[in-house]
Order: C-alpha cells, then structure tokens, then sequence
C-alpha cells in the first residue's frame, strides 16, 4: 500500500520515485508502527542527510562517472567511486549520529546518489519528496486504519 502512491507517481513524472532504499524505509514503517525506528524525523531526516552527502561525495570525486558497469581493475574511475562511496558513507553515518537521525537505508541512499546512479540535485529532490511522500501515505494509512478499529481493538482504542 505504501508503495501504490509512489508508483504511480514515478509512472506519472517519468522521475525516480521508486528507488531500493526506499523499500527498506517503508517495511520500518509497516512493521514497526511504535518505538525510535519510526520516528518521521529519523526517516526524513536521514534521507535528506544521505542524498545530500551522496551529492557532495559524488560531485567532488566521481562526478561523470557512474556504476553502471563494472570499472576495470585499478581504474581512476574505479577509484574515484570507491573514494565517493567511502567518502558517502563516512558523511552519512556521522552526520546521522551527530543529527540523532539514525536509519540505516539512508546509506544505501547515499551510495545510490554517490556512486552516480540518481547523482543529479533533481533527483536528490525527487529522492527526498519520495521519502516525505511515503512517511505522509503511511501516516494517512494509521490514521484511517485507527478510525475503522477504534473501540473494536484495544490496541488502537482512542483512550
């Protein structure tokens, strides 16, 4: 169900609403409704933390390269990726920590942006919109599935 929105959306734009990290998030969301792992800031946050890491790594080191194919053995552009990824990752993961904005799929987001697969800002906006989307469909989902079951499930009982 959260993913029915975002697909159409990517039909409708012809723009990458749909990309791997996003399914990760949204299985958080699905079956971990309560506890620190569901927080919307997390999520959001950690995704725009990571594209934009993704973004800069990208830019600094490997920009006009991407992985698409595998480079050869001990190739600049094969070391200009391997350096945007580490640098990515690095990024990611302190600046998350340091945010208290930790997620682990946004560091598949920043790999997928900085290893030159959605390494343009447009995408990275399209990448954080997707997110912003998904957390929003997914509170839509609560609330609606909270109003059919209150005073049915005790659960989700409007005490």
């Amino acid at each position: 169900m959260l993913f029915l929105v975002l697909g159409l959306v990517a039909w409708a734009s012809g723009q990458p609403f749909v990309f791997p990290s996003l399914g990760p998030s949204a299985f958080v969301l699905a079956f971990e409704r309560r506890g620190e792992r569901t927080r919307i800031y997390r999520i959001v946050g950690s995704h725009v933390i990571g594209g934009v890491a993704g973004l800069l790594a990208y830019t600094l080191l490997a920009d006009g390269v991407a992985i698409t194919a595998t480079p050869g053995a001990f190739s600049p552009d094969g070391l200009r990726l391997a350096a945007s990824g580490v640098l990515s990752i690095v990024a990611t993961s302190w600046a998350m920590v340091a945010t208290d904005t930790n997620h682990a799929p946004a560091c598949a987001t920043t790999l997928i942006v900085s290893l030159g697969l959605l390494s343009t800002p447009l995408q990275v906006g399209v990448i954080v919109a997707s997110v912003v989307i998904l957390v929003e469909v997914h509170r839509a989902v609560v609330y609606a599935y909270r109003r059919a079951v209150a005073g049915t499930h005790p659960r989700f009982d409007e005490n």
